[in-house]
């Protein structure tokens, strides 16, 4: 009974003790955290490259580039409605590697539910969501490519938001 009784002291103190851990933790992270949080992904900066001109694209059409350099197969699409990291005068614009940062497979773009698909191992990214993974083996989301519009309409790429498949880092 004794016996019984020093576990049921052991568990109260272990978890008295690791909630006032979390506690901590939280009271920590409120005070440390920066009044402008950076984003949620390491931007890679890449040389400015044009890409298109927006009177080239058509809503839901993906257009293929390359960017940053010929190695690396990319798509720009506008898609209809203003999403997280659009561009343009409608915020629409966006622009992903399609390599599939699982295995490096070509995706597909699916116009229907406006993802990028791995034929490879069935990895899923939304690109409405900043390419965000929805399903399969992939461990990270799809880089996304950081736009700029120009008065003129001309489309920039100015870098990555992940690291681009097969490069063993992000630089050129």
């Amino acid at each position: 009974m004794r016996c019984k009784r020093m576990v049921d002291i052991g568990r109260r103190q272990f978890l008295r003790g690791g909630a006032l851990a979390a506690a901590g933790t939280a009271a920590a992270t409120v005070t440390m955290t920066p009044a402008r949080a950076a984003p949620a992904n390491a931007q890679v900066d890449y040389p400015s490259n044009r890409l298109a001109n927006t009177a080239d694209l058509a809503v839901n059409e993906p257009m293929d580039i390359e960017y940053p350099d010929a190695d690396s197969p990319g798509v720009l699409i506008k898609l209809g409605q203003a999403v997280e990291g659009g561009v343009g005068p409608d915020g629409d614009i966006v622009a992903f590697s399609t390599l599939c940062p699982h295995k490096g497979y070509n995706l597909a773009y699916n116009d229907q539910d406006r993802t990028m698909n791995c034929p490879g191992h069935y990895s899923r990214f939304d690109v409405e969501a900043g390419g965000q993974q929805v399903w399969g083996h992939a461990t990270q989301n799809l880089p996304q490519f950081t736009l700029r519009v120009d008065d003129n309409g001309d489309i920039f790429a100015e870098g990555a938001s992940d690291l681009i498949f097969g490069r063993p880092s992000n630089v050129l």
